[in-house]
């Protein structure tokens, strides 16, 4: 009788569970345990709902009771991987997917996660394989269709990836991974009005970092403005910030006015931004003024309806003074050129953790272009990669000017001292292209959608060019191309500078 009123306890959790309603089936585990603590099933679910509300110790000890109940049990297994996953164990949650799969070869969630685990280690054929046949195996298609989507992008294939995310549309139109990763198809392939339209969706993905602000006023998403205020405020990295913050003096432009909220390293550099009435910091304590609409500043291409003939793309639209650097930059003979070989790594995002890697190289990678003759080299590298140049080739000189470099007007500074930035897809190369200086990014074969297809140059930044890695992960061979380069236009500096003296004929 009691085994008998504990499965239909836990039927009725179960029931709810699959509506989507976890919290609503919790008590119905429970009970079903208190009535028999063997249950492993009820373990195993228990413990999906604590992990969908973030109660990630009590997942991971439900799982463990049922795998001491039933040390065979692939989902167990899978699912203490998704919890090693989510805490960023990759090497975890790749065993248990691994001991999922001996137990049950054909178990397809265990096969679609080991997909994502290899994804992230850069085995991206391998990925593309596990999600094909985690498809063929009847794992949700919506997921294993998003998932695809990802895989192909990072083997260029955006056609083929906006293909998927619409196949998983068609089954669950309301699925936000399937739309926020057709964004980034459309987005990379400049079908930037439908692309803006479907990235609003990416506030709905659960792995966002950071969810919508919930604030009492409405959105701005283009209405009609006659001096109403709208709050405008940070949404991702220090780069999205330098790159769209160029949409404020539109805003402003279009009679609204502007209350500018950035991270405070920002705040000082945003002060030479126009169009800005009021300027705040994040993370400041001073209450809001009062505001009519509210916009996130990825979210402004959307409200302007940006297509690729209108990308606001001034020659410049920051400021900055490199007089305290005059000293420093007027001892340094030749071409003054600045370098960045690696990005801020967000460790609480395995997928962002991965793509930070293949964006980045190391000094080593870089050290080449240190040999190039007639250039003065200054780091603008800041966090630990910039310990690698205690490791520099022997005779390299690579100045290291960090200890003065306190917030993002510093480091603008220093670049407008400089002839030259050169430097991977990270926040300093959109600095640069926004003060309007030369800048060179070594970008990588799976380029962000920003930076779109084939393109050598780019329409968000006049004063920027591309080097692009023609395979997966050769910055040899972008190096090469850039070191040849940079000795041209250390050549014609050169020229300039010194120019043949005339000759009698």
């Amino acid at each position: 009788m009691t085994l008998a009123a504990s499965h239909a306890e836990h039927h009725r959790g179960f029931n709810l569970h699959c509506q989507g309603l976890v919290k609503e089936a919790e008590p119905f585990y429970r009970a079903a345990l208190a009535l028999d603590p063997d249950f492993k099933e009820a373990w195993m679910n228990l413990g999906l709902v604590a992990f969908r509300q973030g109660r990630t110790e009590e997942a991971e000890a439900c799982q463990r009771e049922a795998l001491r109940l039933d040390p065979e049990s692939p989902d167990a297994q899978n699912n203490l991987g998704m919890i090693h996953y989510s805490l960023g164990r990759i090497a975890e949650a790749e065993n248990c997917f691994r001991a999922a799969l001996r137990l049950d070869l054909a178990q397809p969630n265990a096969t679609l996660n080991l997909g994502s685990v290899r994804q992230l280690h850069g085995y991206i054929d391998e990925a593309e394989g596990l999600f094909r046949r985690a498809l063929a195996l009847g794992v949700d298609p919506v997921r294993a269709k998003t998932n695809l989507a990802l895989a192909l992008m990072e083997q260029v294939r955006p056609q083929e990836a906006e293909q998927c995310c619409r196949e998983a549309l068609a089954i669950n139109p309301q699925s936000a991974e399937a739309r926020s990763n057709l964004a980034l198809a459309l987005l990379t392939m400049g079908r930037l009005e439908e692309g803006w339209r479907e990235y609003e969706s990416r506030w709905e993905v659960e792995a966002m970092s950071a969810p919508l602000p919930v604030l009492p006023r409405p959105r701005w998403i283009g209405q009609e403005l006659n001096g109403e205020t709208v709050l405008l405020y940070a949404e991702q990295g220090f780069g999205d910030t330098l790159q769209f913050c160029r949409y404020v003096p539109k805003v402003a432009a279009a009679g609204g006015r502007v209350v500018l909220v950035v991270p405070n390293a920002l705040r000082r550099l945003m002060a030479t931004l126009d169009g800005v009435a009021v300027l705040m910091s994040e993370e400041g304590n001073a209450a809001l003024p009062p505001f009519d609409y509210h916009c996130p500043l990825l979210s402004l291409p959307f409200a302007f309806d940006t297509t690729m003939q209108t990308i606001p793309a001034p020659a410049s639209y920051l400021r900055a003074d490199a007089a305290g650097w005059s000293e420093f930059l007027g001892g340094l003979p030749g071409l003054k050129v600045g370098l960045v070989w690696a990005g801020k790594s967000r460790t609480a995002q395995p997928h962002a953790v991965a793509i930070d890697k293949r964006r980045s190289m190391r000094l080593a990678d870089m050290a080449p272009l240190l040999a190039v003759p007639g250039c003065s080299f200054v780091s603008l590298q800041l966090g630990p990669p910039a310990a690698q140049m205690q490791a520099l080739p022997e005779g390299a000189v690579l100045h290291d000017v960090s200890g003065r470099m306190g917030d993002w007007a510093d480091t603008a500074g220093l670049i407008m001292g400089l002839d030259l930035v050169v430097a991977v897809d990270t926040a300093v190369a959109h600095l640069a292209g926004a003060l309007g200086k030369p800048v060179w990014m070594l970008n990588r074969f799976d380029s962000c959608w920003r930076w779109f297809l084939g393109r050598d140059d780019t329409p968000w930044y006049p004063s920027m060019r591309q080097f692009r890695q023609t395979s997966r992960g050769d910055w040899a061979g972008v190096i090469e191309r850039v070191r040849d380069a940079l000795a041209d236009r250390s050549r014609q500096a050169d020229t300039a500078n010194n120019p043949a003296p005339l000759t009698s004929g």
